[in-house]
């Protein structure tokens, strides 16, 4: 009898390990908040440099929750308290879980505190450990919808096979991920079992 193994090729597989990391990713970055406002070394809000309410430098916060071992690191955190905004600079993430680990980076991001939703821009990359890449100049999570998309060119690479498009949409209530626009796949190589 032979089970079957999900691939992370499953777009129901790819759906789930997604959303843990965006999931992870705003619990850390709200976490970081919380915490590092309390007892951070904070500066002076002149406004020369910035008109955030509070500016937090080296942000760092690890904690372990639901089985997942998470770190968030950042160069810096702006809180603009009036728009209900902390803008993070210079962001990295890393996710450890069993089986595998991830770690996402991009030069800037917003958390929108109300809603929870995330932005992170700029040279935007996310990796496994298992070989999975993902790349694109945007990426956006809307917690009440459960969505991470961006309109921007997106690349997703693993083990030989390479699929670009010019959008992603990936919908966790219902399972789906798509690639729009013009997509284009490559596939190299013997695939691994």
């Amino acid at each position: 009898m032979t089970l079957h193994k999900p691939r992370l090729s499953d777009p129901r597989r790819l759906a789930g390990l997604i959303l843990v990391v965006v999931a992870v990713f705003v619990v850390a970055v709200a976490g970081t908040l919380v915490a590092k406002s309390r007892t951070a070394r904070v500066e002076a809000t002149g406004g020369a440099t910035s008109s955030a309410d509070l500016r937090i430098k080296e942000v760092e916060l690890e904690e372990v929750s639901g089985g997942v071992r998470w770190r968030l690191r950042a160069e810096q955190a702006l809180v603009f308290e009036p728009e209900g905004r902390t803008a993070l600079k210079k962001i990295a993430v890393d996710v450890f879980e069993r089986e595998r680990s991830w770690t996402m980076v991009g030069e800037e991001g917003d958390l929108f505190h109300q809603t929870g939703n995330v932005e992170i821009r700029r040279n935007v990359v996310l990796t496994s450990s298992d070989g999975f890449r993902l790349e694109t100049s945007v990426l956006q999570w809307q917690g009440a919808e459960r969505r991470l998309w961006t309109d921007a060119p997106v690349r997703l690479s693993r083990d030989g096979a390479v699929v670009s498009g010019t959008a992603l949409d990936v919908r966790m209530r219902n399972d789906t991920t798509t690639v729009a626009g013009r997509v284009r796949a490559t596939f190299t190589g013997t695939p691994t079992r």
